[in-house]
């Protein structure tokens, strides 16, 4: 059988080991442009080739020290440099291997501990990613279901998009909080009126604390 040949990709933790920095600042060079649109995303997440990477290097401060780079490749037996993105071969997170072998992601995570699906061809970022022809192969060798359609979905290049990142936008600015109500005593002779003051507290989302007097 002829060797695999594994494409070399970086998510932001290979990045910032490349470039000797935080994972932060990996995601914010994505969030400020800096580092361009995913070559690849799998399971919503982000991936960039090697070379997307390396055109940062020597710019603005930023410098990648060869040790860093062949401590990378060495990481990747029988990795290659892809030309571009369109050069990529399937390339397959949790959740597309889910929607393939027709199961949930909770399913492959469990296998993937127990060591009854195919070893992952790339751990990026602390994901698993697979080739598709190692998926189907070990489907195949373990009488597991292939959903064809979702696999010519994923040949033809249809993704999932990227999670959204970041604080959610809302719809406008949100109302005012009410203010909370005073406390106030009843005594035994006013058991309608404590009733209906606990209830409109109640009514506002907030909650009591009945304090006995004597």
């Amino acid at each position: 059988m002829a060797a695999k040949r594994i494409p070399y990709l970086l998510g932001h933790s290979e990045i910032a080991e490349l470039f000797g920095i935080k994972s932060q600042t990996s995601a914010k060079w994505r969030v400020d442009g800096t580092l361009g649109d995913p070559d690849l995303v799998a399971s919503g997440n982000p991936y960039w080739l090697l070379d997307t990477v390396l055109g940062l290097d020597g710019s603005a401060g930023r410098h990648v020290a060869e040790q860093n780079l062949h401590t990378y490749e060495a990481g990747i037996p029988g990795g290659y440099r892809a030309s571009s993105r369109d050069h990529l071969p399937v390339i397959l997170g949790i959740q597309e291997v889910a929607r393939v072998l027709d199961t949930d992601q909770q399913a492959v995570s469990r296998w993937r501990n127990r060591k009854r699906i195919a070893e992952a061809d790339l751990v990026l970022s602390r994901s698993p990613l697979w080739l598709l022809d190692t998926i189907t192969a070990d489907a195949r060798e373990r009488g597991r279901r292939l959903v064809t359609e979702e696999v010519k979905r994923l040949q033809a290049g249809e993704r999932t998009a990227q999670k959204p990142r970041g604080r959610r936008i809302t719809a406008g600015p949100r109302p005012p909080k009410r203010p909370l109500p005073a406390a106030q005593s009843f005594t035994s002779s006013e058991h309608d009126e404590a009733i209906a003051f606990v209830a409109e507290v109640l009514s506002e989302g907030h909650t009591t604390v009945i304090r006995p007097k004597r």
